[in-house]
């Protein structure tokens, strides 16, 4: 029985109705909202699956509201925990008149600093006289604001050097032992936290916060009735980044960078410590350099294996805690260099437990982790990551009683959740899977092609713009072609050009990494007639309605690489135990990010469109019946003339 309160407010004339232009009574919204109050009421956990157009958002927050109590909110994306903030909480609050007070919590990286804004004036020190006049700026900003949120001052760009001077990190943060502590912006946003009915975080706050208790967070979760996780598909991945530890080269920099001005503030006479700043610098730079190529993954063994890795490490390892003796014959004449100190001593110790040897012996029950190094363009990363998050999170779960409400359109495969319980430890938790009222089998087609190569084959890519380039034509651009890897989504960008250039078709072409993600999708839509080449960053999280995107080429299957360090260890965990890694583990990841992507498509009741996936083991392979038994029920085809016809039926030719 669903409670009258809830369906006089998704009535076709309840105050939904009445206070969004647009809205539509779907049956949908109305049965995962009773499911949700259930569960809250209940002080229970339920994993709620809801398609596109289901309306999700307010079907968690009106019962939400309706309960009352403390409610958390969690995000995978900034974007969503601002849309919800300044527009869906306040919109259903007022419809449903109820008197909840609601606040927005970011991590401190969003928020000014005063203290180090200050010492980054004090110093001079910049990249260029762009990042000082942005530096300017942010001081202006700093006098004005209420919040101290950057997203506020949109005249600094996001990506400016200048942030990362005039914020804060959990490390360099002074803490109650700041000057500024009455005038932190972090503070403030805290306790307007503490004191908010509801508040939005996003994932990564949640778990760096509030499960790791982090200083002045603590209270948060106890106080909470109700957590609800939105974009929950995100969080075996974000818990697995929490759960374990990561130390690297960037960190040791930025201390190093820190101390520097700290010691030119408050230990100008102390030359020693300048100079072990630059050692210590040029150690953890010397680390990178000993790597030929960025964006590698090293299992431990093959860390071992390089001839310099091992040699590399202890020189650094060294360097730091001689640069720390330093930093402790001075940490008493400021706060600052007391805090890079506290900073210093914690690196080394997370040093050292990355270069312990592992356990040996394993106990059932004890939470695993893998060693693996990461190479990016500047650093090097040693991280140590739990193979499960399910036992470390289920204990999180325990104690204060509370209701636990996990959401995304992507959480089961072919309607089981089984894979996303095990990854969480909710083998407890109710479930319940809405489907999307809109229409796919009118107004969506999902396609095949015919003859296309092995994907391992090295004229694969080429293939992919072959098989693409009549839909796209037909489509006369109006296209994501979302591609697995960095390395593919650059080569198809080029066929494209070339193609483009030879057949004389004057189609925009975007790249991902020409500028901002939202840069981008903000051209793609003004030019109504793009192609847009992207990959992981554009596969979730993208909301392009209307017919400016009509066509979505996925080149193939998401399988996670096999040689993963991390993935790697999963499946030889999984073996062990005598289970079957492959579709217990891949294929269900797989077919979560394939949902993902498909999701582009279709973003209201009016899109019409073709997904296109050039992957031949979607209808080749066993497997390949669950990953399109898992997608919105779309007609299937994988004739290249019903694509064309379709785009035909639909869009007049250009004059």
């Amino acid at each position: 029985m669903v409670p009258p309160q809830l369906n006089r407010i998704f009535a076709a004339d309840g105050p939904l109705a009445l206070a969004i232009p647009g809205y539509r009574a779907r049956p949908q919204q109305l049965e995962m909202a009773e499911r949700i109050m259930a569960a809250i009421e209940a002080n229970g956990a339920l994993i709620a699956e809801a398609g596109t157009g289901t309306g999700k958002t307010f079907a968690y927050l009106a019962p939400a509201l309706l309960a009352g109590g403390k409610v958390i909110v969690s995000t995978g994306t900034k974007t969503l925990q601002d849309q919800l903030f300044q527009r869906d909480l306040p919109t259903i609050r007022d419809a449903l008149g109820v008197p909840a007070s609601i606040a927005l919590l970011k991590g401190r990286a969003n928020y000014v600093c005063p203290y180090h804004l200050g010492r980054a004036l004090d110093s001079g020190h910049f990249a260029s006289r762009e990042e000082a006049g942005h530096i300017r700026t942010i001081a202006k900003f700093a006098k004005a604001t209420h919040s101290g949120d950057k997203a506020e001052l949109s005249a600094v760009p996001e990506d400016s050097g200048a942030w990362q001077q005039a914020t804060s990190t959990r490390d360099s943060c002074l803490g109650q032992d700041c000057a500024y502590v009455k005038d932190c912006f972090v503070l403030k946003a805290r306790r307007e936290a503490m004191e908010a009915d509801v508040v939005v975080v996003n994932h990564h706050l949640f778990f760096a916060d509030v499960m790791l208790k982090d200083e002045g967070m603590a209270e948060l979760l106890p106080a909470c009735n109700t957590v609800i996780f939105d974009e929950a598909h995100q969080l075996p991945e974000v818990a697995g980044l929490f759960f374990g530890e990561a130390v690297g080269t960037a960190q040791i920099v930025d201390l190093a960078r820190d101390a520097k001005l700290e010691a030119i503030a408050a230990a100008k006479d102390y030359a020693p410590l300048q100079d072990a700043c630059r050692a210590v610098e040029k150690a953890a730079k010397d680390l990178r350099l000993l790597f030929h190529r960025d964006g590698t993954r090293l299992s431990e063994a093959q860390w071992h294996a390089h001839p310099e890795a091992a040699s590399g490490l202890e020189r650094l390892g060294a360097e730091l805690r001689a640069f720390g003796e330093h930093l402790e014959s001075q940490a008493a004449r400021s706060e600052g260099l007391g805090n890079c100190l506290r900073r210093c001593s914690e690196l080394a110790l997370a040093l050292k437990r990355w270069q312990a040897p592992a356990k040996t012996e394993v106990q059932e029950g004890d939470d695993v982790f893998v060693k693996w190094a990461e190479v990016t363009a500047y650093h090097v990363t040693l991280n140590m990551t739990p193979l499960s998050v399910a036992n470390i999170f289920q204990r999180q779960m325990e104690g204060h009683p509370r209701a636990w409400i996990f959401t995304s359109a992507t959480l089961a495969v072919a309607g089981n959740f089984s894979h996303y319980q095990g990854e969480l430890g909710l083998g407890e938790a109710v479930t319940g899977c809405w489907g999307s009222p809109f229409d796919y089998g009118a107004n969506a087609l999902l396609h095949c092609p015919q003859n296309m190569p092995d994907p391992n084959s090295p004229d694969y890519n080429r293939a992919v713009v072959d098989a693409a380039w009549p839909a796209i034509r037909a489509s006369h651009g109006r296209a994501f072609v979302l591609c697995t890897s960095l390395r593919a989504m650059r080569r198809i960008h080029e066929l494209l050009r070339e193609r483009l250039e030879r057949e004389g078709l004057e189609l925009p072409l975007l790249l991902q990494g020409e500028g901002s993600k939202s840069e981008l999708l903000e051209r793609f839509r003004r030019l109504g007639n793009a192609v847009l080449v992207a990959s992981q960053s554009f596969w979730e999280g993208v909301d392009v309605r209307g017919d400016a995107l009509s066509l979505v080429v996925i080149d193939k299957l998401p399988f996670a690489p096999p040689d993963d360090p991390v993935l790697a260890a999963r499946i030889e965990h999984l073996k062990r135990q005598g289970r079957n890694a492959f579709f217990e583990y891949q294929l269900p990841r797989a077919v979560i990010s394939m949902k993902q992507g498909a999701g582009r498509l279709i973003r209201d009741e009016n899109d019409r469109g073709v997904l296109m996936v050039c992957d031949p083991r979607l209808v080749d392979k066993p497997y390949g019946r669950r990953i399109w038994q898992s997608l919105p029920p779309m007609r299937r085809t994988r004739d290249a003339a019903e694509v064309e016809a379709f785009f035909g039926a639909a869009v007049e030719s250009p004059a």
